[in-house]
């Protein structure tokens, strides 16, 4: 069924709300229409959604309709954290009634969250942290996913190596740096208010610079011999990929999850700086490492039952037909942390 996944038949008789996008671009708009309800097939559950949340990249699909944006009219979003419906043939580990988050759909090939239901590969998902509402899960996956991919998958982190977060409390940010805390690293972090600095403060970075007020230089001088930092995590890109690329020590680590643009990477050359991109989306787009989506949930999932992470969630919910709203306050940078649509 194009447009909320290919290959997907819909339940006989059966209809459900969605947010529907007709055209990409930076004027389109959501509509609420009624469209059929998809049937689950080997390998898959039927989610009712509780609730999903915004992400910048479903800003860029909205706006841009980037090359992995699904087929119009399309349903967007990826997150979701919602309650087994249906289960298909051959799913293990989940049944009816289960409460679950992951990041499951929204791009090419697959359905979104903007809706009543939605159709998840069981890989992918993970049952809730019990000591986190259902609701708040759904801010969790992508950030946590892409955070933990850099952080704990890909960056060599040992105890009091000196860290960099950019946007520390931002989506991916706010989870990083709590990551970089549990791998014992010295944790800064930039922020753009003094109440981010002390929102950055109690998530547990060590430093919380105003990126405004403190230039690159001097967030090398504050590092240990003033030598620069081990590992730096870019979560905003452009300029600030420029002075990641600064900030980094010799022999030190780049991770950046927003690679889509042109830089000088002398920098890199002179200092012998590795470079990492992560784009959490792949296993969506390609199948591989979907199995591995669904292991980093569950270890999530256990940090936050134990006291050990917590995410960051922006105060304003929204309503299911309130998605433009929500896609305008991320968009404009007025979000603290994850902004939340609740079903």
């Amino acid at each position: 069924m194009v447009g909320f996944g290919v290959g997907i038949q819909a339940s006989k008789g059966l209809a459900m709300k969605a947010m529907m996008l007709d055209g990409y671009g930076h004027a389109a708009t959501f509509r609420m229409a009624d469209v059929p309800r998809p049937r689950v097939g080997v390998g898959q559950v039927l989610l009712r959604v509780v609730a999903t949340s915004v992400n910048p990249v479903d800003v860029k699909i909205r706006t841009l309709g980037l090359p992995f944006a699904p087929e119009l009219p399309a349903i967007l979003h990826g997150d979701v954290a919602g309650i087994v419906e249906e289960v298909g043939p051959g799913v293990e580990g989940f049944k009816l009634g289960d409460e679950v988050f992951g990041c499951v759909g929204g791009v090419k090939g697959s359905g979104g969250a903007l809706a009543e239901f939605l159709l998840a590969d069981a890989r992918l998902l993970a049952h809730r942290p019990a000591s986190l509402p259902l609701a708040d899960c759904a801010a969790l996956p992508l950030v946590t996913l892409t955070a933990w991919e850099g952080i704990m998958d890909r960056a060599d982190v040992r105890a009091g190596d000196p860290v960099l977060v950019h946007a520390g409390t931002g989506g991916v940010g706010h989870v990083a740096l709590q990551l970089a805390k549990l791998r014992g690293a010295v944790v800064s972090t930039t922020v753009s208010t003094p109440e981010k600095v002390q929102i950055a403060l109690e998530l547990g970075a060590d430093h919380a610079i105003d990126y405004r007020a403190t230039p690159v230089p001097d967030q090398i001088l504050a590092t240990p011999g003033g030598r620069g930092f081990a590992l730096v995590f870019d979560t905003v890109g452009a300029g600030t990929l420029d002075a990641s690329f600064q900030a980094v020590r010799v022999g030190g680590t780049v991770i950046t999850c927003v690679a889509r643009s042109t830089h000088d990477l002398s920098p890199l050359h002179a200092k012998g700086v590795s470079l990492h991109v992560v784009f959490m989306l792949l296993p969506l787009l390609t199948g591989q490492g979907r199995a591995h989506h669904g292991e980093i949930l569950r270890r999530v999932a256990a940090l936050i039952d134990a006291g050990r992470l917590k995410p960051l969630i922006h105060p304003r919910r929204f309503a299911l037909s309130e998605a433009q709203q929500a896609h305008t306050l991320l968009a404009e940078g007025k979000a603290i942390g994850k902004v939340l649509i609740q079903i």
